[in-house]
């Protein structure tokens, strides 16, 4: 299943890490750092139209891709949540 995050991107929800709030998370230095050092190694990519509001970790093939995006955290679960169902029902 494939999930919509923003700026015609769809990532693969097998791929994500985890789905987080950057207002929220942002207060901790550890997510600060992580953050910083992404950026600086290019592995950053801000799907967003709009000031973003979440980040999502995805697995790759050489490591780890941060997507920002301008939805809410649980816009980005309530498609998780709906795409699941959907695939249960169609088995």
């Amino acid at each position: 299943m494939y999930i919509y995050i923003g700026a015609d991107y769809l990532i693969n929800e097998d791929d994500i890490v985890g789905v987080f709030d950057i207002e929220t998370t942002t207060v901790s230095a550890v997510t600060r750092d992580y953050l910083t050092a992404a950026q600086k190694n290019g592995r950053i990519r801000d799907v967003s139209s709009e000031i973003p509001k979440t980040f999502v970790i995805c697995k790759n093939d050489g490591g780890f891709t941060v997507y920002l995006s301008q939805y809410s955290t649980a816009t980005i679960n309530r498609r998780r949540i709906l795409g699941s169902k959907s695939r249960k029902a169609e088995n």
